[in-house]
């Protein structure tokens, strides 16, 4: 048990500084240091000096009688928002999934309503009066004659049901429990050790706050403009996690964190299964036994039917679509089926819920197509295909031979390169002729270079576009900026935005690419040239037919520079990928 708690502690302090906390952060900042205010049409301030006098104000002053009087920053808000926040991720981790059945409620109604509460304290925020309002119900639990003002605790509680942080291999065993309703008295001890460590960092974030607010006179002096933007920032991230704004942030950023989450991993292994027999990041096959079988309650991308193994290798993913680590792996992966299924590789995606919401079978359609997931996906809601194959991971990949016996399992992000060896070698062993390997590194487990990451240029899914124009839906006209910052790219000319993939609205139009690697491959379709520039080279190349990729740039040693591309009218783009 005391290993379990220090393992706990230890995965909670990692979660609280990693990527996945950031778009929380800056609630949790102004939240400590925002003061609440309650209307009161007898507060009057003294002209000039923002001191109240109290009774009614003269006639001189009316402008200035009837504003709310501003309350200091309670010195326990952080420690209330922290709170708040800590103890309902627990209890709806713990305990959600199984309130909400039997309550016969959707899976995903903590978070909804979790989101609409974070509007309600916002718009509270900005109009004390309305905050006012939402805390008349909550009057008795306020001592008598006395204001509570806007208590942090709540703001914590709702934070804890809208927000979702990436799962380590501790979260992932707690979450796991509650989702199967298999809780002892370990994984409570787990849960709360884990909750101990996640405050930590996010208390010092909070005091922060308070502290900034209790030292610069400027915030004591506008206190309510401080109010009104924690209220916009309280707006913000709801409207952030209804548009998953912040997974964009999240995909952008490196899992700094990630090696020290999987130190956390040996404590909590239960031992024996797939994991005693494979090696995790083995860079040669091994014979690990049978391939656990998938008992998904649905299939996605398969008309409704079981997924065949491949005639050469099957590839097995553990996936949730809210986990960050899975959204950055899975470009990967969906590379390496796109490139390999012809020569006998089947790759299924198994969907193993992290959060109640993530049980929803249309959340899981939905977030496959914004992944621009096209394989098989397995959904695994009651998590039997996690529990058999003694998985602790988001991302972590199973691969089988032909004969359907595991030889190699990784887990968490990187390790494409060694992974597309593997591949490679089964395949080869069907006497299949290969085309050039995709990948030259291992990604975030190997990285030899700095490499642009996939840039993708339908709107949904775009997140280093430079320009200042809006780029969304819609047919308008582009201007690139004089220069590009590395790993971005702008448009020139009038374009036609969609969904997954551009095209030039007039005869052609020019894209601007600032890239690092040793290759560049663009995914293209349609009818026309395309005429690319790098380095005062020039090359033109008609194209025709359905999506598919071409390569632009391909050197044999790390390069960089600007990329011109110039479509003509009838072309989709839709991707740049780098090696």
């Amino acid at each position: 048990m005391t290993t379990l708690v220090l393992i706990g502690f230890l995965g909670g302090l990692i979660t609280g500084i990693s990527p996945c906390i950031l778009p929380v952060l800056p609630v949790i900042f102004m939240a400590g240091g925002a003061a609440s205010a309650r209307p009161s049409p007898s507060f009057a301030v003294a002209p000039g000096t923002g001191i109240s006098l109290g009774g009614t104000a003269s006639a001189q002053e009316d402008h200035r009688a009837t504003r709310p009087a501003p309350r200091a920053p309670s010195k326990w808000r952080p420690y209330q928002v922290v709170a708040g926040l800590v103890l309902s991720f627990t209890a709806f981790t713990l305990l959600g999934s199984t309130l909400l059945t039997a309550l016969h409620l959707p899976q995903d109604f903590i978070r909804w309503a979790g989101v609409v509460l974070l509007v309600l304290i916002g718009v509270g925020m900005i109009v004390p009066r309305f905050m006012h309002v939402l805390e008349k119900p909550f009057a008795a639990f306020s001592k008598a004659g006395k204001h509570t003002g806007a208590n942090g605790f709540g703001l914590g509680i709702v934070l804890g049901a809208a927000y979702v942080p990436c799962a380590g291999p501790v979260l992932a065993a707690v979450s796991v429990a509650g989702s199967t309703g298999r809780i002892g008295a370990d994984t409570v001890a787990l849960a709360l050790s884990f909750a101990a460590g996640t405050a930590i960092p996010l208390l010092a974030f909070a005091l922060a706050g308070r502290r900034l607010t209790e030292r610069v006179s400027a915030f004591s002096r506008h206190q309510r403009r401080v109010r009104i933007a924690a209220g916009a920032t309280v707006l913000a991230l709801a409207a952030g996690i209804v548009t998953d704004l912040p997974a964009v942030l999240q995909r952008a950023l490196p899992d700094y964190t990630s090696a020290l989450q999987r130190s956390a991993d040996p404590g909590l292994s239960r031992g024996g299964g797939q994991r005693s027999a494979c090696v995790d990041g083995a860079t040669t096959l091994a014979d690990c036994g049978a391939l656990p079988s998938l008992k998904p309650t649905a299939w996605l991308n398969t008309d409704g039917e079981a997924a065949p193994q491949g005639s050469g290798a099957t590839l097995v993913d553990f996936w949730a679509y809210s986990c960050i680590n899975c959204q950055r792996s899975i470009p990967g992966i969906e590379r390496l089926y796109e490139a390999y299924r012809p020569y006998g590789l089947q790759v299924i995606g198994v969907h193993s819920p992290e959060y109640a919401f993530e049980k929803e079978t249309a959340n899981v359609q939905s977030g496959g197509d914004k992944l621009g997931i096209t394989y098989p996906i397995a959904v695994d809601s009651d998590l039997e295909t996690w529990t058999d194959f003694d998985n602790h991971y988001w991302p972590a990949q199973y691969l089988a031979d032909a004969h359907g016996q595991l030889r190699y399992t990784h887990f968490g992000e990187g390790g494409e390169a060694t992974l597309e060896s593997l591949i490679r070698q089964l395949l080869a062993d069907q006497g299949n002729a290969l085309p050039d390997p995709l990948f030259t590194d291992d990604g975030v487990e190997g990285v030899a270079f700095h490499r642009t990451p996939e840039t993708y240029l339908g709107h949904e899914r775009a997140a280093s576009f430079a320009g200042t124009e809006a780029y969304s839906a819609g047919t308008r006209d582009y201007a690139a900026p004089a220069s590009l910052g590395a790993d971005r790219f702008a448009l020139q000319g009038r374009w036609t935005i969609g969904a997954q993939s551009i095209s030039p609205a007039d005869d052609e139009a020019e894209l601007r690419l600032m890239w690092r690697g040793r290759r560049v491959d663009l995914v293209v379709s349609g009818e026309g040239d395309l005429t690319w520039e790098m380095d005062g080279q020039t090359h033109t190349q008609h194209v025709s037919g359905t999506p598919n990729s071409m390569t632009l740039v391909n050197r044999d040693t790390e390069s960089s520079g600007l990329l011109t591309v110039t479509a003509s009218k009838g072309l989709a783009l839709y991707s740049f990928t780098f090696g």
